[in-house]
C-alpha cells in the first residue's frame, strides 16, 4: 500500500545538516556538504522528495556551517512540480546552531535544540546520506508509536569504511549494543531512525529541554543506554545507501545514473 495513502499518520521530521565535511575539503569550504550535488541535485533534496512522497509534511533542518546557504536554497517550503495537486508543500523551518551558538552541536546536541519544534515522535535522517530507496514509511511510525520503544533504527550491511559495523539485531527486532568481544554480527546505523523526543530526557540524557546553552553532545551515547534496557528497535535496509563522507564517494555515485527526485 503507499504510504502516502496513510498521511495521518506521518510525523515531522528532523534532517542533520550542520557538520563541517572536513573529509570532503576543499569540496566543503564553499559548499556545505548536504547541498553538494548527486546526479544534478542537492544530496538533501533527495531526502526532501522522499519525505514529501511519503506524505510528510513538516521538517526542521539543523545547520550550522554555511547555513545560510541551505535555507537560501529550500526556504520555508519544497514542493515538486510532478506532485503539485497531489501533495501538500512540505513546511520547513531551520535550527540555526550556527548563528544561535557559533557552530555544530553534535547530533544529540542538535536533536535536543531542535526539540520544540518536533513534537513527541519524529523522522531522523543524516542530510550528507544517499539512500534513494528509503520509504519514510507512515506504517513504520504506526508500529513505532504503538511499542514502548524510544529510537528504531534503520541498519545496513557493513560498508568498506565501517567494517566493524555499529550495532548488533537480535531475532526479535531489538538493536544490540554488542561488548567489543562479542563474536555476534554488527551492522552500520544508516543515521535514519524515528526517535521519540522521550529519549531526551531523563534518565537517558541530561541536556535542558531546548538545548538553551548549545551542549555538544553525540547520540550513540543515548542509544548505547536505552538499548541496554531493551527500548530500541531495529531493522535491516537494503537498498541503495551510502555515507558521502569522501570526494571519492561523491564522485562514484556521480558515475552512474539514478532517477533525480
Amino acid at each position: 500500500m503507499n504510504p502516502a495513502l496513510h498521511a495521518s499518520s506521518q510525523v515531522p521530521a528532523l534532517l542533520l545538516a550542520a557538520g563541517r565535511g572536513e573529509r570532503m575539503r576543499p569540496l566543503t569550504d564553499t559548499t556545505p556538504k548536504p547541498l553538494l550535488q548527486v546526479q544534478g541535485q542537492p544530496l538533501l533534496q533527495w531526502h526532501l522528495a522522499a519525505l514529501q512522497e511519503a506524505g510528510v509534511e513538516q521538517v526542521v533542518i539543523n545547520t550550522a556551517w554555511l547555513g545560510a546557504q541551505i535555507s537560501d536554497q529550500f526556504s520555508s517550503d519544497f514542493g515538486l512540480q510532478r506532485l503539485i495537486g497531489k501533495r501538500k508543500q512540505l513546511s520547513i523551518s531551520y535550527s540555526h546552531e550556527g548563528v544561535d551558538f557559533g557552530g555544530a552541536l553534535e547530533t544529540a546536541g542538535g536533536i535536543a535544540r531542535a526539540l520544540p519544534q518536533l513534537g513527541p515522535l519524529f523522522w531522523l535522517a543524516a542530510g550528507d546520506v544517499f539512500a534513494p530507496d528509503f520509504v519514510f514509511d507512515s506504517a513504520a511510525v504506526s508500529a513505532f508509536e504503538a511499542s514502548h520503544h524510544l529510537a528504531h533504527l534503520w541498519l545496513v550491511p557493513n560498508p568498506a569504511h565501517n567494517p566493524r559495523g555499529d550495532f548488533g539485531l537480535s531475532a526479535d527486532g531489538l538493536a544490540l549494543n554488542l561488548p567489543a568481544e562479542d563474536p555476534a554480527p554488527r551492522y552500520t546505523y544508516s543515521t535514519i531512525a524515528l526517535l521519540r523526543a522521550e529519549l531526551f530526557a531523563a534518565p537517558w540524557c541530561d541536556i535542558p529541554p531546548g538545548n538553551p546553552g548549545g551542549i555538544k553532545a553525540p547520540l550513540a551515547p543515548l542509544l548505547r543506554r536505552a538499548m541496554d534496557n531493551g527500548r530500541v528497535s531495529a531493522q535491516l535496509y537494503t537498498g541503495r545507501w551510502t555515507d558521502v563522507g569522501t570526494p571519492e564517494r561523491l564522485a562514484e555515485l556521480n558515475s552512474y545514473s539514478h532517477d533525480a527526485p
